[in-house]
């Protein structure tokens, strides 16, 4: 078989051979695919149970991975308030995606919102997103998949106080009165009773509390009792001002008891009526000191309710093309057909789902390979719960020569050449022939 003819079997198969390969993107950029991880909490701030739901999208590029959680309740139910706070107080939840592949350990999206004035029960804003990212220096398939949450709630710094018709459980004779701006009760309100063991009692949350309520003539004696024990003794004396003396007016907002520090947590204050005689509430204050790291009593525990699956992400090389790890032939020693007989180790094929079916033990999981530069064809691909794209690198020139060296092969004169020579050569001896001849001829003359 000729030299040329060799040549350009070899770089039909080169051709086809490269065909074959992935191309990836030199600078890949964001995924264009999320899944969806469902979980459901319980214990503290969620209660009984709250169901919030984490989308989870992957991004890679300029040589950095990140990944994006987007929050949100999947009803109702939500996260309450643990007790009454200022404004301040801060929810946040941690997760933690398990990275395989190319790059391996875990990245933990992470994120806060910052929560207005809050009373018992109030619902908790989620933070919009979470995200983490780390530094990507290794080209191939990364695998990002959800596992873990973490709910936790801080409470603010302050003080917030409570007013007499909010929260409190009142036991006995109470009377409920509004009043007249110049006594500058909080709120211009006011619980009242002369009944005798008449009791008020609140539960708080915090590291300290204090009750309010006005000074004034005839009032009698009240015990404070905390945390189910007698904290008060002598007892407070509202008919009494601060030195001790009987009053002639009306006092206000007066702070009539303060609890020393508490450590933070759950608390009850019960302030009771002991004589027959009037006594108010007008409202608690609840003091919330410094908590450096988030109660653990508040914690809610998250469990995934669901297989969410995985995103595979394919990150190419400096070069934007998938190197292959194989080498074809340099010269096939057969004809060469349409397509390459066996399919290179650096070719993109459908992925090993292990099992032999269109999710892996369950993953349901969904691929994403970056785009291809220049000229591409796409052919998505859905297989059930998966989403897979795949792109086939388009040669956009023809290449010079085999696969061997990648230069042309060396260009043969072909028959032209020796053509023209023959024929020159055959004037040539004819032109000799007959000049010997007419030489002959002379010399017999």
């Amino acid at each position: 078989m000729s030299r040329w003819r060799k040549g350009l079997i070899a770089a039909s198969v080169g051709i086809a051979t490269s065909a074959a390969f992935v191309a990836t993107s030199s600078v890949p950029g964001q995924a264009a695919a999320s899944l969806v991880a469902d979980y459901r909490c319980t214990g503290g701030i969620a209660g009984a149970g709250v169901d919030i739901e984490a989308r989870m999208t992957p991004q890679v590029e300029a040589g950095t991975m990140n990944v994006r959680w987007d929050m949100s309740y999947k009803s109702v139910k939500k996260f309450g308030s643990p007790g009454f706070f200022p404004e301040g107080s801060s929810l946040d939840l941690e997760g933690v995606v398990d990275i395989s592949g190319a790059w391996i350990g875990q990245l933990r999206p992470r994120g806060g919102k910052e929560q207005g004035e809050l009373l018992p029960g109030n619902y908790l804003e989620l933070p919009e997103g979470l995200s983490d990212s780390a530094s990507l220096t290794r080209t191939g398939t990364i695998r990002f998949k959800p596992t873990t949450l973490a709910v936790r709630f801080t409470p603010a710094e302050g003080e917030v106080k409570v007013n007499n018709n909010r929260k409190i459980t009142y036991t006995g004779s109470w009377s409920h009165e509004y009043t007249a701006p110049e006594y500058s009760d909080f709120l211009n309100d006011v619980q009242k009773t002369s009944a005798k063991d008449a009791t008020a009692k609140l539960e708080f949350i915090g590291t300290k509390v204090a009750y309010i309520g006005r000074r004034a003539p005839g009032l009698g004696p009240i015990r404070v009792v905390l945390d189910g024990q007698t904290v008060t003794d002598p007892l407070v004396e509202p008919g009494l001002d601060r030195s001790g003396n009987a009053m002639t007016g009306t006092e206000s907002q007066e702070v009539l008891w303060e609890s020393p520090q508490l450590d933070y947590g759950s608390h009850t204050i019960e302030v009771v009526n002991t004589e027959a005689k009037d006594a108010y509430v007008d409202a608690f204050q609840v003091i919330t000191g410094d908590i450096p790291e988030p109660p653990a009593h508040n914690q809610a525990t998250c469990t995934l309710q669901n297989n969410p699956g995985a995103i595979d992400i394919t990150v190419s090389g400096p070069s934007g093309t998938q190197t292959p790890t194989g080498t074809p032939t340099t010269s096939p020693t057969t004809s060469p057909t349409t397509s390459p007989t066996s399919t290179p180790t650096g070719t993109q094929t459908t992925p090993n789902n292990n099992n032999g079916g269109n999710n892996d033990n369950g993953l349901g999981r969904v691929i994403v390979v970056p785009n291809a530069t220049g000229t591409s064809s796409t052919t998505p691909k859905a297989t059930g719960p998966t989403a897979t794209k795949y792109y086939r690198a388009q040669v956009a020139n023809t290449p010079k020569g085999g696969v061997d060296t990648g230069e042309a092969p060396e260009r043969e004169d072909g028959p032209y050449g020796l053509m023209a020579a023959l024929v020159i050569g055959g004037a040539g001896g004819g032109l000799l022939l007959r000049r010997r001849r007419a030489a002959h001829a002379g010399g017999a003359h």
